[in-house]
């Protein structure tokens, strides 16, 4: 008798332990739970693009410190990066003329030049 309640009470504590578990995992598996994970989730990789971003930030000022130390240079290097050198139009020269769109017309064109039009 003793043997038979020991198995009928391991089956019971199993079967509760199981149902428990099981239940568990359906709650992480529900839309808004994998919606909070997911948020949870995006929100690690934005801050930890963010802590590499600010470590590149400081190695880009630290080795530009130390080039302009080599080179002798005394220009600061706390400011925001010059794009004078990188920038294709600087000031006072002057840019290509824009696309205006299909079938408009520019005062530069004439309009001999569109050839899409019925002769």
């Amino acid at each position: 008798m003793f043997r038979r309640a020991f198995w009928f009470t391991a089956g019971a504590a199993a079967g509760v332990w199981a149902t428990a578990k099981v239940n568990r995992k359906l709650k992480q598996l529900t839309p808004e739970s994998l919606a909070a994970q997911a948020a949870d989730k995006a929100l690690d990789a934005g801050h930890r693009v963010r802590e590499f971003a600010l470590d590149v930030r400081a190695g880009m000022l630290q080795r530009e410190a130390e080039l302009g130390d080599a080179l002798g240079l005394d220009a600061p290097v706390d400011g925001p990066p010059r794009r004078a050198a990188l920038d294709p139009h600087p000031p006072g020269r002057p840019t290509a003329p824009k696309y205006l769109g299909y079938g408009a017309r520019s005062d530069t064109h004439s309009h001999k030049d569109n050839r899409n039009e019925d002769h």
